[in-house]
């Protein structure tokens, strides 16, 4: 795909780009703060519905913005929130192609037994500016009124989406409720890495975004 804007325009899309990337780091700069996590939670939500309505860098499509009233976000459940460790797995390497960034490589580092979900993949990305990705594809991917069809993310640090360590050196906190969609679910320009097997469990994940297909 050949980037057809001015120069000026690239540069305007990369200042909108990093406004957005500000605004999700230091979102979850405070929910890794935060000691009340209904209040960080439902600090998340709003600043979600916000750049989606209001940011020029929202992925929703311009015929879906007129209608957009907010993304279906479950209540929180602590019931849902995990500490895990990372545990060793073998080299495996994901090739995800794009038509502007090429070839993008993200390799497993360890995998994470999460009690009552299943094992989860953990990658990182193996190109610039590194990262810890771990995306989720429950039963209720693809189903009306459920999640995303490829999957939504847990963690994408290389972004901003980071809830942080746990208490032991080698662990992740993984809050379930914090599950989002990727950009691709709303616009199909977007070129969005997804659930591999090793990311998609047999059980329903019913918190965290959901997914209606119409925005």
């Amino acid at each position: 795909m050949t980037d057809t804007r001015t120069t000026a325009q690239q540069a305007q899309y990369a200042l909108d780009i990093a406004s957005w990337r500000r605004t999700i780091h230091d979102t979850y700069r405070a929910i890794r703060e935060a000691t009340d996590l209904e209040a960080a939670h439902d600090l998340w939500r709003r600043t979600r519905d916000d750049l989606f309505a209001n940011h020029p860098s929202t992925p929703l499509l311009p015929e879906d913005r007129p209608d957009f009233t907010g993304l279906p976000t479950k209540p929180y459940d602590r019931d849902w929130r995990f500490e895990v460790e990372i545990q060793p797995a073998d080299e495996h390497r994901m090739v995800v192609p794009t038509g502007t960034d090429g070839d993008v490589l993200f390799d497993r580092v360890g995998l994470v037994d999460v009690p009552g979900v299943g094992s989860l993949d953990v990658w990182r990305l193996a190109t610039y500016g590194g990262g810890i990705f771990v995306p989720v594809k429950d039963a209720l991917a693809g189903k009306p009124g459920g999640t995303y069809g490829g999957g939504r993310y847990l963690l994408d640090t290389v972004k901003g989406a980071d809830l942080g360590p746990g208490s032991a050196p080698t662990s992740l906190v993984l809050d379930f409720n914090f599950a989002y969609n990727p950009s691709c679910a709303y616009d199909p320009a977007w070129a969005c890495p997804l659930a591999q097997p090793g990311n998609t469990v047999a059980v329903d994940i019913p918190v965290g975004e959901r997914y209606s297909g119409a925005h």
